[in-house]
């Protein structure tokens, strides 16, 4: 085992830190020190665990101020025919948010403090020479610290069939059954039945997709409302398209609830590229696009999010790097209230010693 000091220190300039119409500009100082514990090199069992306070000082809105910890562990096992990987963690957030919905009980320029407290773990294990099995169990807790926002608990169970068609491609055919409460408004629960394949497909595209049909029902203590579907997609894939660049491309389209109770209809693509210019020297570019169906809302809406990232990274050393980024963020909404730009200029150095 291995235990390092980790940390980061940066300055960001952003337009508008609320992400809403009021553009509130201000500079803010980031500072995250850590541990991280590295165990298991060169075994079946590896994994890490680290431990981190973020402190954020704003020059402006000094009422933003705050220390935030996150406490997270990631172990996985490989004996080459079972895998295993289990995860926890506990985050403190306070962060601006894209989704949320101005109302008389909620002012859009605000941040959003909450505690995510999630833990999970997936397994999958040999049936035959080409055949494999793998099922998850995921629980997350959401709490928030202002009145308005709802509350939340998630219990997702995945189970996935694979079977060897190629030595490095796998068919797929799987089931994901998530449960999710919340404290204001509908519970609900999907069934996400789906085909796709896993693994490398051309000696430069690898990656997995998966595509179905999902299925939301509902549940109230007084109210009542029709199940509902929509076609599924999830699916991540990566290009070599050089020996120095990489490029990465996401589809997903799913079900979801937002902080306020509201249902929710997410389409998300998201593109982007890493080039190695040297061993020392990296530079990525990104665009990511969402669009947001609040189809039972009153009124309904739909929101198109845009966020384009360009950003560098210079690694001193194995224990100090420099990074540097520009982040363009564009809200259009159906309710003006809701359109907004932001522009996010931001420098760090990170140390791992």
């Amino acid at each position: 085992a291995e235990l390092f000091l980790t940390g980061t220190v940066g300055v960001r300039s952003d337009s508008n830190i609320f992400m809403s119409p009021s553009d509130t500009e201000d500079t803010i100082l980031d500072f995250t020190p850590g541990v991280q514990l590295v165990f298991g090199n060169n075994s079946a069992v590896q994994g890490t665990l680290s431990i981190v306070e973020s402190i954020t000082k704003y020059s402006k809105h000094d009422d933003l101020d705050d220390e935030l910890a996150s406490v997270a562990l990631n172990t996985r096992y490989d004996d080459g025919k079972s895998k295993w990987s289990f995860n926890a963690s506990f985050t403190e957030l306070n962060q601006n948010t894209v989704d949320t919905l101005p109302g008389p009980a909620t002012s859009v320029d605000a941040l959003i403090l909450r505690d995510v407290f999630s833990i999970g773990s997936v397994g999958e294990v040999s049936v035959t020479e080409k055949t494999s099995i793998a099922l998850g169990l995921e629980y997350q807790n959401t709490a928030f610290e202002r009145a308005a926002f709802s509350d939340s608990e998630s219990v997702t169970v995945p189970i996935n069939y694979y079977y060897e068609v190629t030595p490095k491609v796998d068919l797929r055919i799987g089931y994901r059954y998530r449960d999710r409460s919340e404290s204001i408004g509908f519970d609900s629960k999907d069934h996400f039945l789906n085909i796709g394949a896993r693994g490398e497909f051309t000696p430069k595209l690898t990656g997995h997709f998966a595509v179905g049909v999902t299925q939301r029902s509902f549940s109230h203590k007084t109210l009542r409302r029709g199940d509902e579907e929509m076609l599924g997609l999830d699916s991540s894939l990566t290009y070599a398209a050089s020996p120095k660049t990489s490029v990465l491309l996401g589809v997903s389209n799913d079900f979801d609830t937002n902080s306020q109770g509201h249902q929710q209809r997410n389409f998300a693509v998201r593109a982007s590229s890493t080039t190695m210019i040297s061993a020392e020297f990296s530079v990525t570019a990104g665009l990511a696009y969402r669009s947001i169906d609040y189809y039972q809302a009153t009124p309904s809406r739909i929101d198109d999010y845009f966020e384009g990232h360009l950003g560098a990274t210079y690694r001193l050393n194995e224990n100090v790097s420099f990074s540097g980024a520009y982040s363009y963020r564009s809200n259009n909404s159906d309710l003006p209230s809701s359109d907004f730009t932001a522009n996010v200029l931001s420098v760090a150095a990170n140390l791992r010693f």
